[in-house]
């Protein structure tokens, strides 16, 4: 029994209580209204928001009992509402079982949602963006957003877009459509939340205190990938402290009360001293982080500066996550880089020699791929790494032209390069996966910029070779004729 104020009920913290998959939570609310009332929205509200098995609303007229009125959810929608509520009866008259009603509830819950892949551990996930801009935007986002959650290895279930004039401050959308998810979250066996927008410490909290949920941003999504990925040291600490950066903002206790107006103690008392201890840990790992990440860039610069006594061109390829840098390089050199149709499949950078047709040997080096709202802190992270691009003679920016959107790709990759300082270096365009466009699509290429290739058809990569050369020769005054004496240096990390 809870005893709540004039304005408000709390719940404690039930640990051990809770919903598995997306089942109900083995909990029944009844509290009292005094004078007339009935299950009004706030109920609603908590009904789904914290999966209760049901909720019941006792009247209390003249100091005595009067009507009891009852409401669950159900699995399937009727009317277009995720609940129905049961007919009022006075306590005294109830003659329905609360046990066998909730049993059968539980039963049809079990049937109508897959609860064994979300136990299992594959998460499923509502995929929201909340914008103020135009719709064909917001979409054009969330499909890179579905793509992001496939690279993670989460089932999407559902996707929601919500315009607003104004992003809410709290909990970027409205709570009405916050209820919408979550009793859609019920529906569908959903146990995560992934937002398209990156949220703030405060917006997670709201969002959080409304729902048991997991929520995670696109930030948190794209670290997440980028953790998973890693596979050299260096790029392991880059990830790290990353990671790191993202969580201290963030790092905050959570009021896990059961709430009906979301009220509780915050983090207050001896909570402060747990959380400053964090705190002071997480800082203190990012800069051990940083003096390795130093460390591994002396190296790495040492290694370029051995390959500019020897006169070595260095190609980069650059462009946008899953445009096919990899492939090409793979095409290219014969080698067998991991290559795959998944956003951020290859992370690591990777060196290999190639030999033009005038024997003109070059170093090409593939690097991390680019996306829309890159995390600053990401960057910031890949420095060392990015600074590979700094040595390049010439920049090869490859660009997926079957993307419908491969203009505005075109654009985040170039704002990016200007933002690193790399605007000055001879960059030439290369149109790849020409194979996918029929004529007219091809004739509207502006191959004037770059030319048209398929990474996966050597035969096409001919014009791509004589046309780097001519701009490494002119960038290079060289003649492009004398071979030039290239041995493999042994610990460089690159490879023939």
């Amino acid at each position: 029994m809870v005893v709540g104020d004039y304005d408000r009920i709390t719940i404690p913290a039930l640990s051990g209580v809770g919903a598995a998959g997306g089942r109900l939570r083995g909990l029944r609310c009844v509290h009292t209204v005094l004078g007339r009332g009935a299950v009004n929205e706030e109920d609603i509200m908590d009904l789904a928001c914290l999966r209760l098995d049901l909720m019941g609303v006792l009247t209390v007229r003249e100091g005595l009992p009067d009507l009891l009125h009852t409401v669950h959810l159900i699995p399937r929608q009727v009317d277009g509402r995720d609940w129905a509520e049961l007919a009022p009866v006075h306590p005294a008259n109830q003659t329905q079982s609360c046990i066998e009603l909730i049993e059968a509830l539980e039963s049809e819950f079990s049937r109508e949602r897959p609860i064994r892949e979300v136990d299992q551990g594959r998460d499923r996930a509502i995929l929201i963006s909340v914008t103020t801009g135009s719709r064909a935007e917001a979409e054009e986002s969330m499909a890179e957003l579905v793509e992001l959650a496939r690279s993670a290895g989460v089932e999407v279930v559902a996707e929601v877009i919500q315009r607003r004039k104004h992003i809410h401050p709290r909990f970027i959308l409205g709570r009405g459509k916050l209820v919408e998810i979550v009793l859609m979250s019920l529906r569908l066996g959903a146990n995560l939340l992934l937002f398209d927008q990156e949220l703030s410490p405060s917006q997670i909290r709201s969002v959080t205190d409304h729902t048991d949920l997991r929520v995670i941003d696109r930030t948190q999504l794209i670290l997440d990938i980028f953790a998973s990925r890693a596979r050299s040291r260096e790029g392991k600490l880059q990830i790290e402290m990353a990671q790191l950066k993202y969580m201290l903002p963030k790092l905050t206790t959570r009021d896990d009360a059961l709430s009906r107006l979301t009220g509780g103690i915050g983090a207050r008392g001896p909570g402060e001293t747990r959380l400053e201890i964090d705190r002071r840990r997480i800082n203190d790992r990012i800069t051990r982080l940083g003096k390795e990440l130093k460390g591994v860039g002396a190296q790495r610069y040492h290694r370029r500066s051995r390959r500019r006594k020897r006169d070595v061109p260095v190609i980069s390829l650059v462009g946008y996550t899953n445009a096919g840098k990899s492939t090409l390089l793979n095409t290219l050199t014969k080698s067998e880089i991991q290559a795959e149709d998944l956003l951020f499949a290859t992370l690591d950078p990777t060196s290999r020699r190639l030999r033009f047709p005038q024997d003109l040997e070059v170093i090409i080096t593939d690097t991390v791929g680019f996306i829309r709202h890159l995390p600053a802190d990401l960057l910031k992270a890949f420095e060392s790494t990015l600074e590979e691009l700094f040595e390049a003679d010439l920049l090869l920016h490859v660009i997926d032209v079957a993307n419908p959107a491969w203009r505005q790709q075109v654009a985040v990759v170039e704002g990016l390069l200007a933002e690193l300082g790399l605007e000055e270096i001879p960059c030439l365009k290369v149109f790849n996966k020409i194979d996918r466009l029929d004529t007219d699509q091809r004739a509207q290429l502006p191959l004037d910029e770059g030319v048209g290739i398929s990474a996966l058809d050597a035969a096409t990569l001919t014009p791509l070779l004589v046309r780097a050369q001519a701009m490494l020769t002119a960038s290079m005054g060289r003649d492009g004729q004398t071979p030039i004496d290239w041995r493999r240096d042994e610990g460089t990390g690159e490879e023939e």
